[in-house]
């Protein structure tokens, strides 16, 4: 089975917590802090493999993590960072963000690694925190938490040309002529139920990549048949060719069988119809020299107007397909030859806030809840507690933070003692 779509959930690694401990040795009775700082958290790396060709792997497993970082130690020791995750993925992949379904990166052109998710920074030991007025800090800083997305990853070949049609109309005849690929043929809808590649050889000419597209019917951008299930794969091509049964055998008319496909192009995507279009006037040889004379002149008097070239072929014979490879390859030549690629639309969200510890605690010999830690520290140094603006701000900073609550959930009750470095204030609520 060819698969082409998967939807997987991605994590990085959490930062390992900074740790919080004290030297202890024989003669140094009142050792400063050492503690080492935590490990950072393993990223997740999606990485272009030329070996794989579906998204088939990510099918079946769809949760992938990076290691988290490791907590620091004693004596200063860092903790080990965590390892990354490595996502290899097909040539062509575009991951996108699940939810809104905007494009976060199109593995394709240059693009062979892209880092998506950094893992946290791990977490500073407590002796980053020694202070002329905390010499023995005993908090030290969490590691910054793991990010996480649910992506949606959708495969679209990469090929120069796409062959459009409605099914059994000589697409997959028309490849196994110009290429390599031998895709399954035969006489009945719908034979080619993934997208076949196939590189044409040109002696003379640069060769190019042909999609054969499996058979495109009207309501195919509404999900009727298997139209909607590969139109993604026609995006990235530059020039179609458009394979029309033009002797009529099932009993369609060949001009209805090019509008219909051309207005599923564009209820699928508008811009497709803004590219060049060769039409290929298939199975002539069904035809009378006079009625395929006929057809030609209808068909070239419809849509030569509106930019599109029509050519007479014989796909079973070869009649009239160097012809069409040639100016296929004359049209390619004047366009940029850089692959498409899809525009970043979505940007995973950088973690900026600085996860600073507070230390929250009651202090037994001393009857008094204690606060402290670079947070409050830092609050502290930029607010005005004379004022009563400044003391009302530095109060909602408290509670915001949970700090009330932790007091609280400490035991302490109306008329005890806080300490926040030299200050003291008696709790009311």
């Amino acid at each position: 089975m060819f698969a082409d779509r998967a939807q997987i959930y991605v994590r990085s690694g959490k930062g390992g917590d900074g740790h919080v401990s004290f030297r202890r040795e024989k003669y140094v009775p009142n050792g400063g802090p050492d503690g080492g700082d935590g490990g950072n958290g393993g990223d997740v790396i999606l990485r272009v493999d030329d070996g794989v060709n579906t998204l088939a792997d990510y099918r079946h497993i769809r949760k992938y993590k990076a290691e988290d970082g490791k907590e620091g130690g004693k004596k200063n020791c860092r903790g080990k960072n965590g390892a990354d995750i490595i996502l290899k993925m097909p040539k062509g992949t575009v991951v996108k963000e699940a939810e809104s379904g905007k494009v976060i990166v199109d593995l394709s052109g240059d693009i062979k690694e892209y880092k998506l998710l950094t893992g946290g920074r791990g977490g500073n030991g407590n002796q980053h925190y020694a202070t002329s007025t905390m010499q023995a800090p005993k908090y030290a800083q969490p590691g910054q938490p793991a990010k996480e997305l649910n992506l949606f990853l959708e495969l679209k070949v990469i090929a120069d040309v796409g062959l459009v049609g409605f099914p059994n109309v000589g697409k997959s005849t028309f490849l196994t002529k110009v290429s390599n690929a031998r895709p399954e043929i035969a006489n009945y809808h719908f034979t080619t139920l993934s997208p076949h590649l196939g590189v044409v050889d040109l002696s003379d000419a640069k060769g190019f990549v042909v999609a054969d597209i499996p058979g495109i019917i009207e309501g195919a951008s509404e999900g009727v048949g298997l139209g909607i299930e590969f139109l993604r794969h026609i995006e990235r091509t530059k020039v179609f060719i458009h394979i029309v049964d033009a002797a009529g055998s099932e009993g369609r008319d060949p001009i209805e069988d090019i509008n219909t496909i051309n207005n599923e192009l564009a209820s699928y995507n508008a811009s497709l119809l803004d590219r060049p279009q060769i039409i290929a006037a298939n199975k002539l040889d069904l035809l009378s020299e006079k009625e395929a004379d006929e057809v030609i002149l209808k068909l070239k008097e419809t849509f030569e107007p509106k930019g599109y070239l029509v050519y007479p072929m014989k796909a079973i014979s070869g009649d009239g397909v160097r012809t069409i490879l040639y100016k296929v390859r004359e049209l390619l030549d004047s366009m940029d030859d850089k692959p498409v690629v899809f525009e970043q639309e979505y940007f995973p969200d950088e973690i900026s806030e600085v996860y600073e510890p507070v230390n929250v605690y009651y202090d037994e010999k001393a009857d008094e809840y204690v606060v402290e830690g670079p947070r409050i520290e830092k609050m502290l140094g930029y607010t005005n507690l004379e004022s009563e603006k400044g003391f009302l701000f530095f109060q909602n900073f408290l509670k915001d933070q949970g700090i009330i609550d932790q007091l609280e959930a400490l035991g302490m009750e109306d008329g005890d003692t806080v300490r926040i470095y030299d200050l003291f204030f008696d709790y009311y609520k």
